[in-house]
């Protein structure tokens, strides 16, 4: 009898300790939850919920134990019911439980849930018993799904938020065109001398040149350009032509009419 009493005993002092872990536990959960919620985030309230729970399993692990007595065969009978404040009782509930009266004996030494939950389930087994094998699977299977698109869909969203942070800003200009660009402004490199066939020089036909400016000068005749370098170039009001085969120069073989005075367009 002594022998069960010590084990009993050890198996209650067991279970006290860790029933005072999971309350501490519950206790720091709530109080992130009432206290601490702004700055609460995701990982936290997973790693509150892997605490609970492993405390539970060892919980269980030592209801299961094979050295721990079945508890349900202990009956606890109150012996003296007081309405009158019990100092004792307060300290070893720490404060819930100020008096040991008929009122708070039915809730604390309950072994049933109850009447309200125990008939709901009730209710809940009998609906549960009423779906075939056949449903219950499909209702499985389709909350199974359910389940398995919204992780899906919360992993891709930690995803993209974890890689938008790491992702740099998209460029919206090439840095090859861009310093290509200011190396041809800058120094010229690329441009090319080639121009339009269409286009002409200074001098050239199409152009205003020497004859459209020499146009309407008073004592002048009609000179003739030409061809030879060895030729001598007309004296033009005090100015030698230069040669024809320097660039940028009125080029050989072309004619140029000068007007005389008498032909002068504002002459009356």
């Amino acid at each position: 009898m002594q022998r069960e009493e010590k084990q009993l005993e050890a198996s209650l002092d067991a279970l006290l300790s860790q029933v005072a872990d999971l309350k501490n536990s519950l206790g720091s959960f709530i109080y992130k939850l009432e206290n601490e919620y702004d700055r609460l985030t995701w990982p936290s309230v997973l790693d509150s919920f892997a605490l609970l729970s492993g405390q539970l399993n060892t919980l269980n692990k030592v209801l299961k134990h094979e050295k721990t007595p079945l508890f349900r065969n202990q009956v606890i009978i109150p012996l003296v019911l007081s309405p009158d404040r019990d100092e004792d009782l307060m300290r070893q509930t720490e404060g819930r439980v100020p008096v040991f009266s008929h009122e708070v004996v039915p809730d604390h030494l309950r072994t049933k849930p109850d009447p309200e939950v125990e008939e709901q389930e009730k209710q809940l087994t009998t609906d549960a018993a009423r779906i075939g094998t056949d449903a219950a699977q499909k209702q499985i299977q389709s909350l199974n799904k359910m389940c398995s698109n919204l992780l899906e869909k919360i992993s891709k969203e930690e995803r993209e938020s974890e890689s938008g942070g790491l992702r740099p800003n998209k460029q919206t200009f090439n840095p090859t065109d861009t310093n290509a660009l200011v190396a041809a402004v800058a120094f010229g490199k690329g441009l090319s001398n080639w121009r339009p066939s269409g286009s002409s020089g200074p001098g050239q036909p199409g152009q205003p040149g020497a004859g459209t400016i020499l146009a309407g000068t008073s004592g002048l005749q009609q000179v003739q350009m030409a061809g030879a370098p060895s030729q001598q170039q007309p004296m033009l009001s005090g100015v030698q032509m230069a040669p024809a085969g320097q660039p940028g120069k009125m080029p050989s073989g072309i004619k140029t009419n000068i007007k005389s005075a008498s032909m002068h367009p504002y002459q009356r």
